[in-house]
């Protein structure tokens, strides 16, 4: 799993009023929850996540109509502040009420597409919330109908303020969504699912197998990844972020975690909803594939010890120099005695360092070494020592690398000595590392099986 880089800490550490809203919403305390989203919609009638709340609320209490006005209100409000995600959300939160999400997705595709008249600075981000505690909901007396036409007369308040708006500002483009055309866009958007989640939920499991990657459209949460017994945290992603999205370069196990510390909505896209837009837009393929890329080496320079001793500005020409490859399961990187095709830097899935005693030939007991996983090196030894593999190194799980031809090795290391540095310290360190399991034979690969 590829992951932005934020950094660590959040952005608000008090619960705000709009957190309030959604928790209530989400523990299915319906009318607290509207009391809370109905007052900030008064509060800031501009506000797309409370009038998107608003409209979810109000289609639950069978106040359909106003729910879908309240939910278009909110898809040109989002809009008007970059939340490509939230805008979505809105729109197909209006389709559970009766409404057609067609002309809200329409509108966002004409916006934020490569085309779009509204793209250029952007505008400036709202005025901060006060604290749930210094916010006041709507009264507890109003309950049933009353809390239902109140809330209904502060939407239709809003309806009207955007109504008599002249103009909307400018969007500043945004990464993949802007870089391809409105047809691609609208395709791409209808393939989001939003998904509502509690504080606390986890939305990723490290280790599970799946195929889907996630917008943040409102709310906070935390990439994480176990090592052993030590969790650490990676990055909190907030609004507009992406995480997940190796899932569409690979059916490699997460190897990390999401868990929303605040209560969220992320928009879910599946890879095969994805290959199946690929089909019929190819750029759509191509922007996030190199979108991916980006995010993958930013995470391989934040996990490597090979690419953080590059100075930071030289990284990108550096790993320019790299290709994408996949393997499937129990495909192999490199092949025991056999010079190596060049240098592998994992960057999701997992590999095996396996060797065969030479004795027993091919079909020889296969003695696992090590696993390695994001962030590791695989061929360094044979590459710097300049000899054939002294191992097989195979893909335990579909695993993605970017990899670097054995003829391009040496300009590598002439344009960046501290990496031929690192290489050779990391492969005499394994080559004793190997040298001392094979003398004393400790380590027996009964689980490891071929098949």
């Amino acid at each position: 799993m590829a992951l932005p880089p934020v950094l660590p800490g959040s952005t608000q550490q008090a619960e705000s009023p709009i957190d309030r809203a959604l928790s209530l919403a989400l523990a299915g305390e319906r009318d607290a929850a509207l009391r809370w989203a109905a007052a900030l919609v008064r509060h800031d009638p501009t506000m797309p996540s409370a009038l998107c709340l608003c409209g979810r609320l109000l289609g639950e209490l069978n106040r359909h109509e106003t729910a879908r006005e309240a939910c278009s209100t909110a898809v040109v409000r989002a809009i008007d502040l970059e939340n490509l995600p939230l805008a979505v959300a809105a729109a197909r939160e209006s389709e559970r009420f009766g409404g057609d999400p067609g002309p809200g997705l329409d509108l966002i595709a004409a916006s934020f597409c490569k085309d779009s008249p509204r793209l250029g600075e952007g505008a400036p981000p709202p005025p901060p919330l006060p604290t749930a505690e210094a916010f006041q909901p709507l009264p507890a007396v109003l309950t049933g109908a009353l809390l239902l036409n109140k809330a209904t007369e502060i939407i239709h308040d809003a309806t009207r303020r955007l109504a008599a708006q002249a103009d909307h500002p400018g969007i500043a483009p945004q990464p993949v969504f802007s870089a391809v055309g409105r047809d691609a866009l609208r395709a791409l958007c209808a393939a989001f699912t939003p998904v509502w989640v509690a504080a606390g939920t986890t939305v990723i499991e490290q280790g599970a197998a799946r195929s889907e990657a996630y917008f943040v459209a409102r709310g906070e949460l935390e990439a994480r990844r176990r090592r052993g017994s030590e969790e650490i945290v990676l990055a909190r992603l907030t609004n507009g972020a992406m995480f997940g999205e190796m899932a569409l370069l690979s059916r490699a196990p997460r190897t990390g975690s999401v868990v929303a510390t605040r209560p969220s909505i992320v928009l879910e896209v599946k890879r095969d909803a994805i290959d199946d837009i690929a089909q019929r837009e190819p750029e759509v393929s191509a922007e996030l594939a190199d979108y991916c890329r980006d995010r993958m080496v930013e995470n391989l320079v934040r996990m490597s010890d090979v690419l953080r001793v590059v100075p930071e500005a030289d990284r990108p020409v550096l790993v320019k120099r790299f290709r994408t490859r996949t393997f499937e399961k129990n495909e192999r990187l490199l092949v025991q005695d056999e010079r190596p095709p060049g240098l592998f830097l994992i960057a999701s899935g997992e590999v095996a360092v396996v060797r065969r005693d030479a004795a027993d030939g091919p079909r020889g007991e296969p003695l696992v070494l090590s696993t390695l996983g994001p962030g590791d090196v695989a061929g360094e030894i044979a590459m710097v020592l300049r000899r054939a593999a002294n191992a097989d190194v195979i893909a335990v799980h579909p695993t993605v690398a970017l990899y670097l031809p054995s003829t391009e090795f040496m300009g590598l290391v002439e344009d960046h000595p501290a990496v031929l540095a690192q290489l050779y310290k990391l492969a005499v360190q394994r080559d004793d590392e190997t040298t001392s399991i094979m003398a004393e034979e400790v380590s027996v690969a009964e689980d490891f099986v071929l098949i």
